[in-house]
Parts: structure tokens; sequence; C-alpha cells
């Protein structure tokens, strides 16, 4: 989930991103944004969403939903009465169930997934990663962000809001580390200065499956992807994508 909150002092938005715990399998002590696997009973509650999403589709939205609330406290897509004591209480309660659907019976809450926007769907599908994921990433807005969140301190050890413009710098300087996609998405999102550039971008180019493949130039190999996916860079030396 790529949350956009207004920056407190004008200019660019700010985004929220974590730091994943270095015993972590996949990424681990990467800067990346909230989110994680799909479970079961996602599919399940996504199946009984209906409307016009997709089984899949609504699975991967209700996973999202599920997963931002467990790591950060935000609730997001999601309707109803909701305060701050409430969505601290919420994340208690998914800790203890670890699904999403009785916390919407218990807080009398419903699923608002029009408040996500599909971005972006990465998946490398290469024989010599160990692990591959088809990730599926999404926009929300936050308006003011005047909110309260607070890492899990499991799967994430650290939250923290910064432009995207800012997270490049502080890769560059070596201050965070970042993998490929998670670049290459902030490099696309460093060109908006507000959530209603991101949301019409996204909204104007459909969502496909990006897949890197491995590239020649001038006797170096390159990880590339696709020209006419809305990035503005499509393209790294491997060398330099390793040491990320």
């Amino acid at each position: 989930m790529v949350i956009f909150r207004n920056a407190p002092q004008g200019g660019p938005p700010q985004l929220l991103m974590t730091i994943r715990s270095r015993e972590m399998v996949f990424a681990g002590g990467m800067a990346v944004f909230p989110g994680g696997r799909v479970d079961p009973a996602d599919f399940d509650l996504g199946a009984a969403v209906g409307g016009p999403l997709d089984p899949e589709e609504a699975a991967h939205q209700v996973a999202v939903v599920r997963e931002t609330l467990e790591e950060t406290g935000l609730v997001i897509g999601l309707s109803g009465e909701i305060d701050a004591a409430k969505a601290r209480a919420a994340r208690d309660f998914l800790q203890e169930t670890g699904e999403l659907s009785p916390v919407l019976d218990h807080f009398g809450w419903e699923l608002e997934l029009d408040q996500l926007v599909p971005f972006a769907r990465w998946f490398p599908k290469n024989e010599n990663i160990p692990r591959v994921y088809d990730t599926r990433f999404y926009l929300a807005d936050l308006g003011t962000g005047a909110v309260e969140i607070e890492a899990d301190l499991s799967e994430n050890t650290h939250l923290f809001w910064t432009t995207a413009q800012g997270a490049l710098d502080a890769a560059e300087k070596g201050d965070i580390k970042i993998i490929f996609p998670t670049r290459r998405n902030l490099e696309r999102l460093a060109q908006f200065d507000s959530f209603a550039e991101a949301k019409a971008q996204a909204e104007a180019i459909p969502v496909r499956t990006i897949t890197p493949h491995m590239g020649e130039r001038d006797g170096k190999t390159w990880l590339e992807i696709g020209e006419d996916l809305g990035y503005p860079v499509t393209a790294e030396p491997l060398t330099t994508v390793a040491r990320s």
C-alpha cells in the first residue's frame, strides 16, 4: 500500500515506508511499502464482496487493507465509525484473530475498496531468483495525515514518512536500502506533486504485470522493464542492483 499524506510544511506529498526486519527472508533490512501476503481468509472475504472486482483482485485488495492495519495501525479501505481508539482496538483484535472479517463484524465496519487505486504489479519470474513474489501495489490517500502509526516490531522495525524523492536521496546516501522495484516505483511517484496527479496517471495507464529482464548495453548487463508502463527510469546496471 502506497499511502499518501499532505506534507505538514507544504510541498510534495509524503509516503509511508517501513524498514523490514533483518530476519525476514525476503528483503530483510530493506525500506519498502507496507504490505504482505494474501491469506486464504482474504479470498473468502473477497469472494463475499461481489461487485465488479474478480475474486483474485478482490482478495488482494482485502489483503492489503488487512496488512496495512496490522503493520501500521492505519484503517484504510474501510468505512464506518472509525477513530484513533477504535483503530488501535481493531489492530489488537486483528492480531488475535488473524482475519479481517471478524474485525469488520465486531466494529460494524464495511469494506470500501474504492479508496484503493491499483498502481502496479511486479512479478520477476526468474529461475535464478530463489524466491519470487507476485506483488500488487495500490495507492491510497490520508489527506492531512494527522493519524497515529506504530510499527508492529515483528516483520517491521521502523515506520517513517518521506517524499518519494527524499527516499531516493536517502538510498543514494546509504541511509536506507531499496530493491529494484521499490526504486522504480519511487522514481515514478516522484513525478507527482499530489495524490490526485498520481491517481490520474494510475487510472490512465492500465496495470500490466511487470517482469524485469536482462539486457546488454555497451557490453554491460542491465536489468530492464518496458518503456510504456509509466516509469521515467526503465533500466539499471546489474552491478548497482546487486549492491541494493
